[in-house]
């Protein structure tokens, strides 16, 4: 059968191969490393975020499977360096010889499969992050009043804190807090008529106001901040509604964590493409070595010229070879005849 890309290999092509290969193999390790910090930054953060995304979000498997990528590349370029260190002294590249077939099977069928599909994730979640944090953020916002209720005791501490440090306010804007209840039922008078044609103004029974909290303030602004009665052009001195970012963070949380969130993915997909194409170059790199070492004896300086490749055969070869030998495997045996009976001898000789 006719080799797959086969490469003559000479014995100065040999050992620049392996040298070149173990170079190649320490530049796929620090790049799976940098792959797994990418990686497990990303899932830090989405761990830190987790109040703020919806059950359903799937955006945390990128992370989980990138993790897995970065182990197998890893070890990838950790075998290769051993292993092309070891192809350049005939003593030392017996032990591998033995192991290097499997390993370049698992490697290129698990880290390949696996860097495939982490690749497809970082396509295919965005929209997803997106959908769950618009979920997530408005369930929070939802429950910041809830400072007494078991499981959303600490949303109003989380959001509080969220909103400081991302300096943004709301979901979409300081606007969104118009439409939710976020003060605590607790702090209100039922005895106010205020309070109560507030609570009765809307068929959901909440108390609804046009201010913001606290933590939408910000601290760079030139004048004390303003939180309440926001939509009354005349409600402050000097207070123009139609630019709140004097006294409140501009941008929502929505876009900030978007924006956040989707630029530790692109890194990471950036990352996972320089595995990708590094571990396929590291894995046919071995490829190669291997088959031109096994046609000298597992000797990289043996003498003769010898030829590298990656399949002994075409894959049609080999699939009618296997057709055939299982054909030959289960074709049944004929059946064994009666043993003939030996024919009556002609010249009986005469009593």
């Amino acid at each position: 059968m006719a080799l797959v890309l086969p490469l003559a290999l000479p014995l100065q092509p040999r050992i620049r191969l392996a040298q070149g290969l173990w170079l190649l193999s320490w530049l796929l390790a620090v790049a799976s490393s940098l792959t797994l910090l990418c990686s497990g930054h990303l899932l830090v953060q989405l761990w830190h975020l987790g109040t703020f995304l919806a059950p359903s979000c799937q955006f945390t498997a990128l992370p989980q499977v990138a993790l897995a990528v970065g182990a197998v590349a890893l070890g990838t370029g950790l075998v290769g360096a051993g292993a092309s260190r070891a192809s350049l002294d005939a003593a030392q590249y017996p032990p591998w010889r033995r192991v290097l077939g499997p390993l370049l099977v698992a490697g290129t069928a698990g880290g390949g499969g696996l860097l495939v599909l982490a690749l497809g994730l970082a396509l295919a979640l965005p929209g997803s992050l997106d959908t769950g944090l618009e979920e997530g953020l408005g369930a929070a916002m939802a429950h910041y009043k809830d400072t007494e209720v078991p499981g959303h005791c600490h949303a109003k501490q989380l959001l509080d804190e969220l909103q400081l440090r991302h300096h943004c306010c709301g979901r979409h804007g300081y606007k969104d807090w118009f439409g939710v209840q976020w003060v605590s039922s607790r702090y209100l008078d039922p005895g106010d008529q205020d309070v109560v044609d507030r609570i009765q103004s809307n068929v959901e029974g909440l108390y609804l106001i046009d201010g913001v909290p606290f933590s939408c303030c910000n601290p760079h602004s030139p004048r004390p901040c303003l939180q309440s009665r926001l939509s009354e052009p005349h409600a402050h001195l000097l207070f123009d509604p139609r630019q709140p970012n004097l006294n409140l963070w501009a941008q929502g949380c929505h876009g900030v964590l978007l924006g956040h969130l989707q630029e530790l993915a692109s890194t990471l997909g950036s990352m996972l493409v320089v595995t990708i194409l590094l571990q396929t170059l590291v894995l046919l790199g071995l490829r190669y070595l291997q088959t031109a070492l096994e046609g000298l004896g597992g000797v990289i300086n043996g003498e003769g010229e010898t030829q590298g490749y990656l399949l002994p055969g075409g894959l049609r070869d080999m699939l009618k070879t296997a057709w055939l030998q299982g054909g030959v495997d289960h074709r049944p045996a004929p059946e064994e005849g009666p043993p003939e009976e030996a024919s009556p001898k002609e010249g009986l000789p005469e009593a």
